[in-house]
C-alpha cells in the first residue's frame, strides 16, 4: 500500500497534464479530423450533454444517496465480518462442533466428512488463486513497467485483486493499463500493452487455470463459467467472487456424501484428508 500510495503520488500530476494534452489532441482530431466539426457544434454537443444531466437531477439524487447508504452497508459488513473472523481464528473447532451438534446424531459424522472435505477444496482453491491472480499481476505489471506506462504498480495491484473474479476479473482491471498507455504512450504502446493483456490472459486461460485450478476446485470450466454468470447475477461482484468457490464446496460435500468416503475419512480422489474416525475402525476398514 505505501509502495502504491508513493507511486500515485509521484506520477498522478504527470499524467494529468499528459490528460489534459490527450484531450487537446482529441479536440484537435475533432476539428481537422474526419468529423470536422466547428466550435458551435462541439459547444452544441456539450450543452446538450449539460441539459441531459440537468433533466436526469433527481435521478442522480437518489443514486447519491444510494451510494452513501451502500457505503454505509459495507461498512457495517466490513465491522461484522472482523468480528467473525476474530471469532473463527479463537475458536473455529469448537464453533463448527456445535454446529454439527444441529444436525441428529446419525447424520453427524457424514455431515462433518463433507463440510472438511469442502473446506479442503476450497483451501486449495484459494492457494491456487492466490498462485494464478500473483502470476497475472506480475506479468501485466512488467509489461506496463517496461512500456514505460504509468502507475505500473498500482495497476499490477489491480490486477490482482481482480484475478480473483475467474475469466473477466483480470481482464477487466488490464483494460485499465491499456486506457493509461492510450492517454499517456499513445496508440501504439496501448497495442502492445494490450497485446501484453491478452498473452497473460492466454497463458491463465490455457495453462494455468485448467492444470490447477481443475484439480483445486474439481469443477468443469463450463461450470466455473455459468456459476460465475450465475453469482454475478444474484449479487453483483461479491456473487462472482465466490460462486467458485460456493461450487466447489457444494460439489466436493455431494459426492463426500454419496460416495460413502466419510466413513474412512478419505476425500472424493480416494486421499485421507481428514481424520475423525476412530484408528482402529480404520485399520478393520482397511
Amino acid at each position: 500500500m505505501w509502495l502504491v500510495v508513493w507511486q500515485v503520488r509521484a506520477q498522478l500530476p504527470d499524467v494529468q497534464a499528459r490528460s489534459t494534452e490527450a484531450f487537446d489532441q482529441f479536440q484537435v482530431w475533432l476539428h481537422e479530423g474526419p468529423l470536422s466539426l466547428s466550435d458551435t457544434q462541439i459547444a452544441d454537443y456539450v450543452q446538450q450533454g449539460l441539459d441531459f444531466l440537468t433533466e436526469q437531477t433527481q435521478a442522480l439524487w437518489t443514486g447519491a444517496l444510494a451510494i452513501g447508504t451502500t457505503v454505509g452497508h459495507v461498512a457495517t459488513g466490513a465491522l461484522l465480518s472482523l468480528f467473525i473472523l476474530i471469532c473463527l481464528l479463537a475458536d473455529g473447532a469448537g464453533i463448527w462442533r456445535w454446529t454439527v451438534k444441529i444436525f441428529p446424531r446419525k447424520a453427524r459424522p457424514a455431515v462433518d466428512g463433507a463440510a472438511r472435505n469442502g473446506w479442503t477444496t476450497i483451501v486449495n482453491y484459494a492457494r491456487t488463486q492466490l498462485f494464478v491472480a500473483t502470476i497475472d499481476a506480475i506479468g501485466i505489471g512488467l509489461g506496463a513497467f517496461l512500456l514505460q506506462v504509468p502507475l505500473a504498480l498500482p495497476v499490477a495491484v489491480l490486477v490482482f485483486l481482480g484475478s480473483f473474479i475467474p475469466i473477466v476479473g483480470a481482464v477487466v482491471t488490464g483494460a485499465v493499463a491499456v486506457f493509461l498507455a492510450l492517454v499517456y504512450n499513445g496508440p501504439w504502446i496501448a497495442l502492445w500493452m494490450l497485446v501484453v493483456v491478452l498473452a497473460v490472459q492466454q497463458i491463465e486461460g490455457h495453462i494455468l487455470q485448467p492444470i490447477m485450478m481443475g484439480s483445486a476446485v474439481k469443477v468443469h470450466p463450463l461450470a466455473v463459467v455459468l456459476v460465475v454468470a450465475g453469482g454475478a447475477m444474484i449479487a453483483g461482484i461479491p456473487g462472482a467472487l465466490f460462486a467458485v468457490p460456493l461450487a466447489a464446496f457444494v460439489n466436493v460435500a455431494a459426492v463426500t456424501i454419496s460416495s460413502g468416503s466419510w466413513r474412512t475419512g478419505a476425500g472424493p480422489s480416494g486421499d485421507l484428508i481428514w481424520s475423525t474416525v476412530p484408528r482402529e475402525r480404520r485399520r478393520r476398514n482397511r
